[in-house]
């Protein structure tokens, strides 16, 4: 369980928001909305330790993540708003990259599985340069076929620059993962469907 009590953050001197309290049980969908600059991309960088509160505490199966460390980190996956890809990195590497960083070891056939389930088939071995924008975003997003045992995911603006056939098949693996007690929270100004034992909104306002 994810466990959040009073939690507050800045960006700089300036109060992003204050007082955010909520829990994600397995099989729960938290969807976090706000206008741009609210803090919501904040929010999830300080839910996976990248950013430090200003108030308040994160709780992982009870216990603050800062405790927690490396343990916490190894449960999680992580996806930003940016792809943070390698540009002249094919896009086999850099989901290999990408998962090697996170603590995971993928073998280059389950990475090219993974790509190739995300629409890439044929692409593995393009440098990300050369793709586009949404084809991009499928790499970034190919390590969720890899992320099963991870038992939280946080993910920022994950259908940004997809097409409607990309968008509706990463809602399908969300439901699975949710389907078999994982846990969500994403960012996301889209407006989707997505089937959950428990699906809640959080709102942050500037």
């Amino acid at each position: 369980m994810l466990e959040v009590i009073d939690l507050g953050c800045l960006r700089g001197e300036r109060r992003l928001f204050g007082g955010v309290s909520f829990k994600l049980m397995p099989g729960g969908l938290i969807w976090v909305q706000g206008s741009n600059g609210s803090g919501k991309t904040t929010l999830l960088r300080t839910l996976c330790g990248l950013t430090q509160a200003m108030a308040g505490t994160v709780y992982w199966r009870g216990e603050p993540i800062q405790r927690l460390g490396e343990d916490y980190r190894r449960e999680l996956t992580y996806i930003g708003h940016a792809n943070g890809l390698k540009e002249d990195f094919s896009a086999l590497e850099n989901l290999r990259i990408a998962a090697q960083l996170a603590g995971q070891s993928v073998s280059r056939e389950a990475g090219v599985e993974a790509l190739q389930g995300s629409g890439l088939a044929g692409r593995e071995h393009l440098p990300v340069k050369f793709l586009s924008q949404g084809q991009r975003r499928r790499v970034a997003l190919a390590r969720l076929r890899l992320a099963h045992p991870r038992t939280l995911w946080l993910l920022d603006e994950p259908f940004n620059a997809l097409d409607t056939r990309a968008v509706a098949d990463m809602q399908r693996i969300m439901e699975n993962y949710l389907a078999q007690g994982g846990m969500i929270a994403l960012t996301t100004h889209q407006d989707v469907d997505i089937q959950a034992a428990d699906t809640r909104t959080l709102r942050l306002d500037v």
